[in-house]
């Protein structure tokens, strides 16, 4: 198991409030690394760099279709992308190398999943990733 991937599954998943994580490079827009069970498809990546690239306004208004599912953009920035549907939500953050990708699911809290999420953008960023 890769340095990035036990990161995700410590810092993130082990909060037990983050249901699936995963790093997608910005440069290559492909898929780094997931935590077990987690596909993030190419149309997937597409959106979530895509939702960076436009004005982040517009991405707030509009809302973010990810994984087949419709969701309320509740927070769009220059680092940061919040959304949700129902009980779920997925919270995206930037770094120079990486979007950083976690959802969270019902019976989760969403603010331990953003606290962890964006804490581990922040590390990464320092680091120059």
């Amino acid at each position: 198991m890769s340095h990035l991937q036990n990161l995700l599954l410590d810092t993130l998943l082990g909060t037990k409030h983050v249901d699936s994580a995963a790093l997608i490079k910005l440069q290559e827009q492909s898929l780094c690394v997931a935590s077990p069970g987690f596909s993030v498809m190419p149309s997937d990546v597409r959106t979530l760099v895509n939702g960076f690239a436009k004005n982040p306004l517009k991405t707030r208004r509009e809302g973010l279709y990810f994984k087949e599912k419709d969701y309320k953009c509740v927070r769009a920035d220059d680092y940061s992308l919040y959304a949700k549907s129902e009980n779920t939500g997925v919270v995206v953050v930037k770094t120079h190398l990486y979007l950083l990708v976690a959802t969270y699911t019902e019976g989760m809290y969403p603010s331990v999943c953003v606290e962890a999420t964006e804490k581990l953008g922040e590390y990464l960023r320092r680091k120059g990733n």
